[in-house]
């Protein structure tokens, strides 16, 4: 088993790689019991060679790797990359580029939404992933000769898969589609785990703004707790938790102790007096300096009927063209365009109007109907398009 555990053989093999235009990589990591990932295998194929590193290995340097993973050169091959990216930013505060990821293109090329690495592999290949070792500890030392398999095995299949995905791409000239949607994933926004930010995933629940305050507040806290212990924000106090000091704002031992979401005798720990002057810091803030609530308003009947009417043809579009709806446009796109024919969403601009966006203003504006002929719904023009 040739498995790279020393720094020099971690650069040589990568400045290897570094003369292929692409290299594929996935990564094998741990985050059940951490807010961080724990990164434990790292495994990267170029066209004629796979490597295998033990990121867990002493004195290991992963340097050479973040080099390569920077190398504007070369083209770097993920499937469902985000997770990957992640680490990366993570642990060097890099973001690899330019990136490919397989499952990005897949949509983009009709095999569904958000399809699987063994799906698409089986497709494309014909070959069978063995998934036994899936969810395997790859923490544990030594691995063993299967998980070291498998490891390559991931990456070489990758090859194979990129390298169809890729000239299916090109004949169909969707290349810069699928560049178009690595902008995200290559953004470090993306990736951020700014405290101050940690309330925007919860930012639905609140209707007043002295909620938002203490939610701002208090979700901070939770998430720099969370960090600095390496335990996921749920080990910290749940969402439940969080949003209920947010509504109920306990300013004494007392009144956080009677919240049902919170265990009994949290009141009296330190991490209740943290949660108490988070309250109280939420409390003194200035209501002019908080972002607005945006809730959002109900679709009226007319407006909820557009929106199915541009499912169907949302549907139709994705069926006809070979591209996964959610690539084209997603539900709150059909929504805003159902209300405003000039709404800033993504299936308005670009390739998306071209294929989708300017048929589905047609249908808002009675310009086209939707029919039934030979078992198929088409969109038939109509002459009175307003």
């Amino acid at each position: 088993m040739n498995l790279v555990n020393r720094t020099e053989d971690l650069a040589a093999a990568c400045a290897r790689l570094s003369g292929h235009p692409y290299v594929t990589v996935d990564t094998e990591f741990l985050r059940e019991t951490t807010f961080w990932p724990k990164l434990c295998v790292v495994q990267m194929a170029g066209p004629d060679e796979a490597v295998v590193i033990d990121a867990l290995a002493d004195g290991l340097d992963l340097a050479p790797f973040f080099a390569l993973m920077n190398d504007e050169k070369i083209v770097k091959v993920f499937h469902a990359a985000r997770q990957d990216v992640e680490i990366c930013w993570h642990r060097a505060k890099t973001i690899p580029h330019p990136i490919f990821d397989t499952q990005v293109a897949a949509m983009v090329l009709g095999h569904g939404d958000s399809v699987s690495y063994d799906q698409l592999v089986q497709r494309l290949t014909g070959d069978q992933i063995d998934k036994s070792l899936r969810f395997t500890d790859w923490s544990r030392r030594p691995l063993s000769q299967a998980q070291f398999d498998y490891a390559v095995s991931d990456v070489t299949h990758l090859r194979d898969v990129y390298l169809k995905l890729s000239a299916d791409l090109e004949r169909g000239n969707r290349s810069e589609w699928v560049q178009e949607e690595m902008t995200v994933l290559t953004s470090p926004q993306t990736y951020s785990a700014e405290p101050e930010r940690a309330w925007e995933r919860l930012k639905s629940r609140v209707r007043r703004p002295k909620e938002l305050a203490v939610l701002m507040e208090v979700a901070a806290w939770r998430e720099r707790e969370a960090q600095s212990r390496d335990v996921p924000r749920q080990r910290v106090i749940k969402d439940d938790a969080v949003m209920e000091v947010a509504q109920q704002q306990p300013k004494t031992a007392e009144e956080l102790g009677r919240l049902r979401a919170l265990p009994k005798g949290y009141e009296r720990s330190r991490a209740g007096e943290q949660i108490i002057a988070a309250v109280l810091a939420g409390l003194g803030r200035d209501p002019k300096t908080l972002p607005k609530i945006v809730r959002d308003k109900p679709l009226s009947n007319g407006a909820s009927a557009t929106v199915e009417l541009l499912k169907v043809l949302l549907r139709m579009t994705s069926e006809r063209h070979g591209v996964a709806a959610k690539v084209i446009a997603t539900v709150d796109d059909l929504e805003r365009i159902a209300v405003d024919e000039n709404a800033d969403v993504a299936a308005l601009k670009g390739w998306r109007r071209e294929m989708f966006g300017n048929e589905a203003l047609k249908l808002r504006r009675g310009g086209v109907a939707l029919a039934i002929e030979g078992g198929r719904v088409v969109a038939v023009e109509r002459n009175a398009a307003h």
